[in-house]
């Protein structure tokens, strides 16, 4: 793919908002457990680059959760798009899934469709036409290295293969918020520094990127970055950039 930002163009709705994603003093329990995240506060703006680091057990999967809307929490609140996210009905979530893009660590490809379908199927799913989604997604696929693995079904593909068509549907559609959760994890240093440029230059384009992640070396490729470093379910912010973050508009370009 010669442009990594050549990605079909999202609706120009989102474009207007504050903020899109809003946590306060967030709380989060399974049964009747002690909290795996307590009093998580943080605010994304259009345009931020976040990495979630901590050590295992320290709640990196359940905050992703939450992000993702896989979850709700125990307490606190929760706002994503000018919505609440913890009362908005359940079968109005949808709506606000279509914005996200997730980047599953176990990949959660369809089994019975090729990885093109598989990349495609966002587009589909958001009505776009079968002349208008072909460029993009091959143009996709081919940016991720899979230019001749696009009718290759999920089985048949390794495991870094499989992560990169994840990768490639969770861009395809240039979502409002980007969720990954280790997505270099299964892929060579030089394919991990190109994902992360793909990822970059959506987030020039105004998406606004979270990857979770224990590779610290990816930390200093993005060197505007912030770190949201969680240490046994609390979220340290100890300058409060997390909480009150600087405003910069969507889509502006980085220095």
């Amino acid at each position: 793919m010669s442009d990594p930002e050549a990605v079909p163009p999202r609706s120009p709705s989102s474009s207007g908002e504050a903020e899109i994603v809003q946590f306060d003093n967030v709380g989060l329990r399974y049964g009747t457990d002690r909290e795996v995240l307590s009093d998580v506060s943080f605010t994304l703006y259009p345009g931020s680059f976040y990495f979630l680091t901590g050590a295992s057990g320290a709640g990196k999967t359940s905050l992703l959760k939450l992000l993702y809307l896989a979850q709700r929490p125990s307490r606190g609140a929760i706002r994503m798009f000018g919505t609440d996210a913890i009362t908005t009905p359940r079968e109005k979530l949808p709506l606000l899934r279509r914005r996200l893009g997730v980047v599953f660590q176990d990949f959660r490809l369809v089994p019975h469709l090729s990885a093109y379908d598989n990349v495609a199927l966002p587009l589909r799913v958001a009505g776009v036409s079968e002349r208008e989604l072909a460029g993009p997604v091959t143009d996709m696929l081919e940016w991720v290295g899979l230019a001749d693995r696009m009718a290759a079904r999920p089985a048949t593909l390794s495991g870094g293969e499989q992560q990169r068509v994840a990768i490639a549907r969770a861009v395809i559609g240039r979502p409002d918020l980007l969720v990954a959760d280790e997505p270099t994890g299964n892929v060579d240093p030089d394919m991990a520094v190109k994902l992360l440029r793909l990822f970059e230059a959506l987030n020039r384009l105004g998406t606004t990127v979270v990857v979770a992640t224990h590779d610290v070396h990816l930390l200093r490729k993005v060197p505007d970055s912030l770190i949201m470093r969680l240490d046994r379910g609390r979220l340290g912010d100890p300058t409060g950039a997390l909480r009150y973050p600087p405003r910069r508009s969507a889509g502006s370009s980085r220095p």
